[in-house]
Formats: structure tokens, C-alpha cells, sequence
């Protein structure tokens, strides 16, 4: 007999048949008429009740059968007398595959998320862990059906890089060299031509400048893998190893970026309510009430579109009226989650694409605005800022702040190799970059979205350790 998976058993309708399930025991309840046992094998949220006559079987294999076990069942399907389920199996045949002792770490209720980040080997066993990773899973399969659907081709960047595409320079080193015995110059520097590369390379913070380079041959691109940031940040918004999301699209423009940029993520979030239904109502009960309300709302709003410039107007008429923020908003800082999410969910109470950011706290390679006669700039719509500013285009959420960031990058080989000096970046290792904008350059634009800030949004978890199987965080690399 074939194995049924239990989301298709508790579909079935057709009852009083032989069915055979596998699963780990979420419940043993045990009488002496009847015992019942709750099956899952992580094909849904919802358990399948196995009904035990314990006359048909050892009452000492019974007692092995304690939450986390291992088990076969063979019975059959009938029609349930219980309320909130269809079926259940009367068992005929009960085969235990693993027991599970009293120290199994997940076997108490109540336990906190901090508590099984310790055991994230068994974790992904629970109901809620369960739930994120399927809602992980069908967010994956939306992605690549979108940009299939749109004509994009999915490209692959290398991991390893000799490049930073963020010049911030928070890069994990990749090396085959002994640490304790460097190779060092007649200067004092590490010599890497005896190293695997012969250079000295990193694991990637982002794959966009390669992207860029697929863009530019085959029109409109998108990555979505792995990248590193070593960044000692613990907080509950950062990993050092996340997923990222990084379409690049030849001839478009900061308009059709931002077009782009509400349509798949309302794509991803539609996705998510459609094929996630029991997923979610579970966690919109347990985790997060307003989760479902929330998601449904994303769909109804057509995004704002937000100059920074009338942004920071709108912080400061806030401050005035008595709101209290904690870091400072005025214009040329870097905003703040703080910030960000007092626009979305207190002022305009809906999603924002913030334009036109600063020059000065964006990455070089964004396209720059028309500069005004006395050092501004005009952006989007015709907004005068007072300073130089570019083409950036950051998506803000309920919830989470920023969850995409994107821009129009410069084409122009002279603005941007202007800007690159400004900032007195080494360009040792990326001439090949500068190279698109010397031969047959064109306007192109892209975003970055975190996967796991994706997932945190459509699951209403609170911590970015809990969206991902395995969190990479500073001092933990377990697992």
C-alpha cells in the first residue's frame, strides 16, 4: 500500500476504505475504552486523529507512543464524530519508526521562541515553525512564477567575490590560507598569491553588479540566493546570512521601478493568501491577530509615493505637534525604523515608496537627479530637494519598515565615476562593472528585496531568527 500524505487524507470524502499514514505524534490521550493519537507529517498545519482500540493492541508499545514519537498506521477511513475535523482513521496496524523520550526538547507547550532558537534542529517540528516554513516554501515558488511569468530570467551570481557592492566593507573573507602564519609583504600587508584566488575575496553582500551585467545582455534579470553581511547587529530585523531578491531590468525607468515594485510584492502577498490558508490562520490566531487583515490590506492600497525631501517635512511637522522619536530626522540623515513606520502606520496608514534619497547615504552606483543653480536637486514629480539627491526608491511596511530598497542606476560613465571618486573608492576590482558603462551602456533600474523580511511580513513573526531554518547571527553558527 502507497503512503497517503495527511493534508490529502483530510481532503478525502470518499470513507470506509484501507489508508496508511506516517507521521510524528503531536498528542497521545489514552482512556481505557479508546486512546487517540494526533498525526502530522508536516504536509499541513492540521493533525489526523488515529483512533486506538487498545483491546487490538500491547499496552506497553502503546505506552511508547508519547509526543515526538515516530509511527506507521494502517487503518481505515471513516467519517468523524468529532467536531472541527472531516475524518479519522480507526487503526488496524501501529508500527513505531522512533521513540521519543521525556527529554525531548520541544514536548512542552508554551515554550518561548528564544527557548527553541536553542534547539532549531527541533523546532521546525512545532505547529509554528511548521506553518513559516511552508509559507517560506510557497513565497520561494512565487517569486520564481512571477518574474518566469514576466520574462525574466533567473540568473545566478558567484558567492564569492572580490568586490563589495555596498562599500561598506562588513564582508565574511573566504581563504585557504593558515591564519596563524600570513604571508605578508616588505609593507606589512597580507600577501594573498600564495591563496586559493591568488586575491584577497569575500563571501557577497550582494549579487547586483553581476546582476547588472545580466541585465545588459538579456534584458531583464533576477537573482535570489544567499548573501552575507558581517555585521555584529543583534537585533531582531538582521542575520549575517539572509536570502535576497534582485531583479535588474534594461530601459526602465524610476516610474515603471516603482510599478514594478508594488505589483510583485502585492503579487507575493496575494500568493501567500491564497495557497497559505490554514498556515495562516493559525498564526493570525496564535502569533499575530491582525495578521490576515493586514496581508488583505496590502492588496487594497495603492502604495504612496514619497519624495524624502516632503518625508522629512512631514517628521518634522510630527515632532512639533509632540511626537517623540528617538533618533534624529532631519534631512540628509539615514532614516530610521522608527521613522519609517510613523509614515506608514500613522500618517498615511498604508505602504510608501520613499523617493529621492541624499546622495550622501546611498550607494554610488544610483542614479543622480538634476542638479539646481544653488546645489539642490530636482526628483520625482518635480521635487526640489536642498541638496544633491538620487533615484533610490525604498518600499516602507507596516510592521517592519523598509522591506525593499531599490534605485534607477546611472548609466552615465562620467557621473558615475565622478561619484566613485568623491567617495575615494578603489575601483581595482571593479573595472569590469565600469566596463557597461563604457561599451553600449543603457538606462536600467533594480531592487534588493530581503527574503526574510518578506517572510516576517506575511507570517506576523517578530524576530528574523524565526523565518529561517538556521539563523546566522553574530556568535552563533550552531547547526
Amino acid at each position: 500500500m502507497k503512503r497517503t500524505k495527511i493534508i490529502d487524507a483530510l481532503a478525502m470524502t470518499v470513507f470506509g476504505g484501507e489508508i496508511e499514514v506516517k507521521g510524528w505524534v503531536r498528542t497521545h490521550r489514552s482512556s481505557k475504552a479508546v486512546d487517540f493519537i494526533a498525526l502530522n507529517d508536516g504536509s499541513t498545519i492540521k493533525n489526523i486523529q488515529v483512533v486506538v482500540d487498545p483491546a487490538k493492541f500491547d499496552a506497553d508499545m502503546l505506552k511508547q507512543i508519547t509526543t515526538g514519537a515516530c509511527i506507521h498506521v494502517v487503518g481505515k477511513l471513516v467519517e468523524s464524530q468529532g467536531a472541527g475535523q472531516t475524518c479519522e482513521i480507526q487503526a488496524d496496524e501501529i508500527e513505531i519508526y522512533g521513540l521519543c523520550g521525556n527529554d525531548y526538547p520541544m514536548q512542552k507547550k508554551g515554550q518561548s521562541f528564544e527557548y527553541m532558537r536553542q534547539h532549531a534542529h527541533m523546532r521546525l517540528r512545532t505547529n509554528t515553525f511548521g506553518a513559516v516554513m511552508r509559507i517560506r516554501h510557497n513565497m520561494a515558488m512565487a517569486i520564481h512564477t512571477y518574474f518566469h511569468e514576466h520574462g525574466y530570467f533567473y540568473f545566478h551570481t558567484p558567492l564569492i567575490t572580490a568586490s563589495d557592492c555596498e562599500g561598506a566593507g562588513n564582508m565574511f573573507q573566504v581563504t585557504t590560507k593558515n591564519l596563524y602564519d600570513l604571508k605578508k609583504d616588505k609593507d606589512g600587508k597580507i600577501d594573498y598569491s600564495d591563496d586559493f584566488f591568488g586575491e584577497q575575496t569575500s563571501l557577497t553582500v550582494s549579487g547586483q553588479l553581476e546582476g547588472e551585467l545580466g541585465a545588459t545582455a538579456l534584458g531583464a534579470i533576477y537573482t535570489f540566493g544567499p548573501t552575507f553581511r558581517a555585521e555584529n547587529s543583534n537585533t531582531p530585523r538582521h542575520l549575517a546570512e539572509f536570502w535576497m531578491i534582485e531583479p535588474e531590468i534594461a530601459f526602465m525607468d524610476q516610474e515603471e521601478l516603482m510599478d514594478l515594485e508594488e505589483d510583485f510584492i502585492k503579487y507575493c502577498v496575494h500568493w501567500a493568501l491564497t495557497h497559505c490558508k490554514d498556515d495562516l490562520e493559525f498564526l493570525n490566531k496564535m502569533i499575530d491577530k491582525g495578521l490576515i487583515e493586514r496581508l488583505e490590506g496590502i492588496l487594497k492600497e495603492t502604495f504612496v509615493r514619497l519624495p524624502y525631501t516632503e518625508g522629512i517635512k512631514i517628521l518634522a511637522e510630527a515632532k512639533a505637534k509632540g511626537k517623540k522619536f528617538e533618533f534624529p530626522c532631519e534631512w540628509g540623515d539615514d532614516l530610521a525604523s522608527e521613522h519609517e513606520r510613523y509614515l506608514v502606520e500613522e500618517h498615511f496608514k498604508k505602504p510608501v515608496i520613499m523617493t529621492d534619497y541624499p546622495t550622501a547615504i546611498k550607494s554610488f552606483y544610483m542614479k543622480q537627479n538634476e542638479a539646481t543653480a544653488d546645489g539642490g536637486s530636482t526628483g520625482y514629480k518635480g521635487c526640489v530637494a536642498p541638496g544633491p539627491t538620487m533615484q533610490g526608491t525604498d518600499v516602507l511596511f507596516p510592521q517592519i519598515g523598509e522591506i525593499m530598497g531599490g534605485s534607477v542606476r546611472e548609466e552615465s560613465y562620467d557621473k558615475l565615476m565622478g561619484e566613485i571618486e568623491r567617495r575615494q573608492m578603489d575601483t581595482t576590482h571593479l573595472w569590469w562593472y565600469l566596463d557597461t558603462r563604457k561599451y553600449g551602456s543603457c538606462p536600467h533600474a533594480g531592487f534588493g528585496l530581503g527574503f526574510e523580511r518578506l517572510i516576517l511580513f506575511v507570517t506576523g513573526m517578530q524576530n528574523i531568527r524565526d523565518v529561517i531554518p538556521f539563523p546566522r547571527t553574530p556568535n552563533s553558527a550552531e547547526f
